[in-house]
C-alpha cells in the first residue's frame, strides 16, 4: 500500500517510541529510508530501534533524545541533527500529549499541552527549514485531530492562565496544528517543500492513559484503531508519489477534509505565528 522506494531518504518521526509513530518509523525504514527517532529518552526509543534493526530492512534508525517540553531539548535535538545529517527528506511531527487533569507547565513556563503539541513542532520545524529546502522535494507532515474543531484560539489565554480545562487545551493545541501547517504551507510556496496534516482517527496510543478508566471504556474504546491503521495516512502523505505537490491540507482516511472555518482564517493563522515566533524566541535574544 506504501510501496514507495524510500533508500536514500532521510525521515525524522517525533514520538517514535509507540503508537503510529513506531509504525510509521518501522515503516520507512523498511523501505529503506534512514529514519531519525526523536524520543523522549533512551529507555523508550532503544526497542524500537532494536527492532528495525531486527528486522532487517534495507533501512537503518538513529535515536536522538529529546523532551518535547523543553524548548532547550528541541534545539539541542535539531543541532545533533544538523550536524550529522546533509539532508532531510521528510519530518513528521507526530509527538503529542493530552493533558486531561490539572494546568502543568514546562521548564520554560508554558502550559505543557500547548507547548508539546504545538510550540515544539513549531520550534523543530522551524530549526530544520533551511535543511528542508535544500533538500526539496520534501514534506512536512503533522499529525493533527478532528478535536480541532469546534474550539477557538484566545489570544490572550493561550497558555490557559485565566480559564483552563486538559481537554479544551488538547482541542486547541490540535487546531493550532492546523492553522500552523496552513501558514507555513503559504510560507513555503515555490519551494518545493510541502506541508501537511491529518486526524489519524482515534489510535490506540498512550495518548489516553490519564483519561479516567469509564471514559476511556465508554467514548474512547469503541472507536479506537490499531496504531497500524492509524498510522496508514500518515505514511501515505509521508511516501505516496500522488501528494507530492500538495500542500497545506488536511487529510482524513487518505483524503483531503474540509476543516473547520476558524482553521481557514489567514489572519488568525499569522497571528498564531507570531506569538509562536515570540514564544519560541531563544531566551538570550
Amino acid at each position: 500500500m506504501h510501496g514507495a522506494d524510500m533508500r536514500g531518504k532521510v525521515c525524522i518521526v517525533t514520538g517514535a517510541s509507540s503508537g503510529i509513530g513506531r509504525v510509521a518509523a518501522l515503516r520507512l525504514a523498511e523501505r529503506g529510508a534512514t529514519v531519525v527517532l526523536v524520543c523522549r529518552n533512551e529507555e523508550r526509543g532503544a526497542p524500537v530501534l532494536e527492532e528495525i534493526e531486527r528486522r532487517g530492512g534495507s533501512g537503518t534508525a538513529i535515536l536522538l533524545t529529546a523532551d518535547l517540553s523543553s524548548q532547550r531539548q528541541v534545539r539541542e535535538a535539531a543541532a545533533a541533527f544538523l550536524a550529522r545529517f546533509d539532508r532531510l527528506d521528510v519530518l513528521i511531527n507526530n509527538a503529542g500529549i493530552a493533558g486531561w487533569g490539572a494546568r502543568l507547565v514546562t521548564e520554560d513556563g508554558l502550559e505543557t499541552t500547548f507547548a508539546v503539541n504545538h510550540l515544539a513542532p513549531f520550534l523543530l520545524t522551524g530549526l530544520l527549514l533551511d535543511r528542508l529546502k535544500a533538500s526539496a522535494p520534501a514534506r512536512v507532515i503533522t499529525v493533527s485531530s478532528v478535536a480541532h474543531r469546534n474550539v477557538a484560539l484566545d489570544f490572550d489565554n493561550l497558555q490557559g492562565e485565566r480559564r483552563y480545562s486538559g481537554f479544551g487545551a488538547y482541542c486547541r493545541s490540535k487546531l493550532a496544528n492546523v492553522l500552523f501547517t496552513r501558514e507555513l504551507a503559504r510560507r513555503l510556496e515555490g519551494t518545493g517543500v510541502t506541508a501537511n496534516c491529518l486526524h489519524p482517527g482515534v489510535v490506540a496510543t498512550g495518548i489516553f492513559r490519564n483519561l479516567p478508566g469509564w471514559m476511556r471504556a465508554v467514548l474512547v474504546s469503541p472507536l479506537v484503531l490499531s496504531p497500524e491503521k492509524g498510522a496508514d495516512t500518515l505514511l501515505y502523505l509521508a511516501t505516496a508519489a500522488e501528494v507530492a505537490d500538495v500542500s497545506g491540507s488536511y487529510f482524513v482516511r487518505r483524503k483531503p477534509v474540509r476543516t473547520s472555518r476558524l482553521s481557514r482564517d489567514p489572519a488568525v493563522a499569522r497571528r498564531l505565528w507570531e506569538a509562536s515566533e515570540a514564544l519560541t524566541a531563544p531566551r538570550d535574544a
